[in-house]
């Protein structure tokens, strides 16, 4: 179970990260539509990544046999608060801009593959030592 919390703190190190960085930007730079959007789907990103890694150790927990029934990760949930991201973008595209949500809403996909990717080389180092 350590190795599933370390990832699932990496995971959200690396989307708080992500978030940071926006917010940097939309200070910053003059591309504010863009940065707000990514904000938002960013925001929604994260608290799908969270929902999903919950989820997960719930299932996880069941299976274990703690007594807990579960039956799904959520799916419904996460797709409509990417659903509900866009349609607020949608709404207020002069503050939002639409690409910058979707490409914000699937960066928590992005971080999980980049953290496999990385563990897996990782591991390859080691082994190779």
């Amino acid at each position: 179970m350590y190795e599933f919390e370390s990832m699932v703190t990496r995971q959200r190190k690396w989307m708080l990260y992500f978030l940071a960085l926006m917010v940097i930007g939309a200070g910053f730079l003059p591309y504010h539509r863009v940065f707000l959007g990514l904000i938002l789907g960013g925001s929604v990103s994260f608290y799908n990544l969270w929902l999903l890694q919950h989820k997960t150790e719930v299932l996880a927990d069941s299976f274990a046999g703690s007594g807990k029934k579960r039956r799904g990760l959520g799916t419904f949930t996460r797709m409509a608060t990417a659903i509900l991201a866009v349609l607020i973008a949608h709404r207020y595209e002069a503050y939002f801009h639409i690409i910058a949500v979707v490409i914000g809403i699937v960066s928590s996909y992005f971080v999980m593959a980049l953290d496999i990717l990385f563990r897996m080389i990782r591991q390859r180092k080691y082994k190779g030592d």
